[in-house]
């Protein structure tokens, strides 16, 4: 991973910055999302008041992040018209920033410092969120975990900006 992580690195420093554009906690498994226009991103543990922080500190699945271009190929995929951000089970959603090269980088949102981690694969809840073949329509398009470094502030509307390691 270490080498991925300087290989990503050397591209990163010329990614220009996207934007948080929702925020959704999970206050329970297989509960409704609640939207946000703010939180606090705790380090270690998750953003306040979804039920990830309460699990494992230190987990590389925090916080799961997809863009709305990934929710775009997933509509498309799936032939439905709409597809609000909540039926995903994502806890941000950011645009105009290419979310896989921010794979094993840091990035900062606001005040928080990240660092994804890995992909976010879909569950196979999707399928019945989605329709049939929903799951097969998120392969590659689930967006990607993350863990959470600095705590701090985040914001709908605050810029996404990638960080590369140091060489």
């Amino acid at each position: 991973m270490k080498a991925q992580k300087f290989l990503f690195g050397r591209f990163v420093k010329d990614l220009p910055p996207g934007e948080l554009s929702w925020i959704g906690l999970r206050p329970g498994r297989k509960q409704d999302m609640i939207e946000v226009s703010e939180v606090q991103a705790l380090e270690t543990l998750g953003l306040e008041g979804d039920h990830r922080c309460d699990k494992t500190p230190g987990s590389a699945r925090q916080v799961t992040i997809i863009s709305e271009e990934y929710i775009q190929m997933i509509r498309h995929f799936t032939g439905l018209e709409t597809l609000p951000p909540g039926v995903l089970r994502r806890n941000l959603v950011v645009k105009n920033i290419n979310l896989t090269a921010l794979r094993h980088q840091q990035f900062t949102i606001g005040d928080a410092l990240f660092e994804a981690t890995a992909l976010c694969h879909p569950c196979s809840r999707m399928e019945t969120a989605l329709g049939k073949g929903g799951v097969a329509a998120m392969l590659g398009h689930g967006g990607l975990c993350a863990k959470i470094l600095r705590s701090g502030t985040i914001r709908i509307g605050d810029a996404v900006i990638a960080h590369p390691p140091e060489e």
